[in-house]
């Protein structure tokens, strides 16, 4: 099979494996207006442009916490931000060695002819965009496809119809000089059992990976985003341990050793359960010719928004509740946590049903 080979191809492929390092993972601060909007509401934090600033600005200048992070994703208005003292976000990530990301997707719309299913916007000017934002420094891009799970859902033209857009997506983020994060997330709504949730995890990454290779994208200079393999949110939870199994073997019996890094959305788990189970991925024994790490947002900000609560005299506690729980995802990657990291709240779901950024 030919793919992509244009200028950028070495720097995409050193950038995807850059972000899969050991023992390094994502911080997903790519929450729209909206989406932030709730955060802060949730602490009586009012949602203006400075407001959103400061948040970041303490997870991004979090003393420690970024010899953790290999990339941030940021939505667009973060890209320009600057910290109170002046000093671009941009120039901060590149001096700590983190590389910065950006979410391109426009959102989801229904997908016509189905039962409330989705597909995502934002191929429309993509291109343009793309290049406007590496050249705002951006080296990685983001785009989440949404299925949800249902008696008769996924319907085959829901995964066909995402799988196709995230390739779409992917090869024109190439072109661009961004790696793209390719994100079919299945949502974990329902009562369905983890047998359930294996069956469509691996009929969705074989479709991507068919969609992917069918539009030449370059596999080396990719990333995958997906779910882990659990119980739906309204079924008995099961161990860490088959979680780990079902995830690694729903991933070995579909997703090509070609690319470099999994990068796991956390999916409305609690933090300390997106650790625990990232944790047990790691440890499964079994073949993993990927490096298998984290991609969070929620499970890497909730406690820390709570500590925060938007007060200045709270940042340094704050602070440290952040390093805390990028400390415990960093050895979870490499399959080391023991389990407790701190942070209030830190066995809190964070499941929404329908999540929408």
């Amino acid at each position: 099979m030919s793919c992509y080979k244009g200028k950028y191809a070495d720097e995409l492929i050193a950038n995807a494996a850059y972000i899969g390092t050991p023992g390094k993972g994502i911080l997903a601060a790519d929450e729209s207006t909206a989406t932030i909007g709730k955060r802060l509401s949730s602490i009586n934090v009012e949602n203006n442009e400075s407001n959103r600033r400061a948040l970041r600005e303490l997870l991004f200048c979090t003393p420690g916490a970024l010899q953790y992070i290999s990339g941030i994703i940021l939505f667009e208005e973060t890209l320009y931000q600057k910290t109170a003292a002046g000093k671009p976000f941009v120039e901060l990530m590149k001096e700590a060695k983190v590389l910065p990301g950006i979410k391109v997707d426009k959102g989801v719309v229904e997908l016509a002819g189905t039962n409330g299913e989705t597909t995502t916007t934002g191929l429309d000017g993509l291109g343009e965009r793309c290049a406007k934002y590496y050249e705002a420094g951006a080296r990685f891009a983001k785009w989440r496809a949404v299925l949800k799970i249902g008696a008769n859902e996924p319907s085959p033209l829901a995964i066909m119809e995402n799988a196709h857009g995230l390739a779409r997506y992917a090869i024109i983020c190439q072109e661009n000089g961004l790696v793209p994060i390719v994100e079919p997330e299945i949502l974990v709504d329902g009562p369905h059992d983890i047998n359930k949730c294996a069956d469509v995890t691996e009929r969705v990454l074989a479709e991507c990976y068919k969609a992917l290779n069918d539009h030449k994208v370059l596999l080396e200079g990719t990333l995958l985003k997906p779910n882990m393999v659990t119980p739906g949110s309204d079924a008995k939870k099961v161990a860490p341990e088959v979680v780990g199994e079902y995830t690694v073997r729903a991933l070995q019996r579909t997703m090509p050793p070609a690319v470099p890094a999994v990068v796991f959305l956390s999916g409305g788990q609690s933090e300390e359960e997106a650790s625990v189970n990232l944790n047990a991925i790691n440890q499964y024994k079994g073949k993993k010719p990927w490096s298998l790490t984290f991609s969070y947002g929620r499970a890497l900000q909730q406690s820390t928004l709570k500590a925060w609560a938007g007060k200045e005299e709270n940042v340094k506690k704050a602070q440290e509740v952040f390093l805390g729980r990028c400390k415990a995802n960093s050895e979870a990657s490499e399959g080391k946590y023991k389990g407790g990291a701190a942070g209030e709240g830190a066995n809190e779901s964070l499941h929404v049903k329908d999540y929408k950024y």
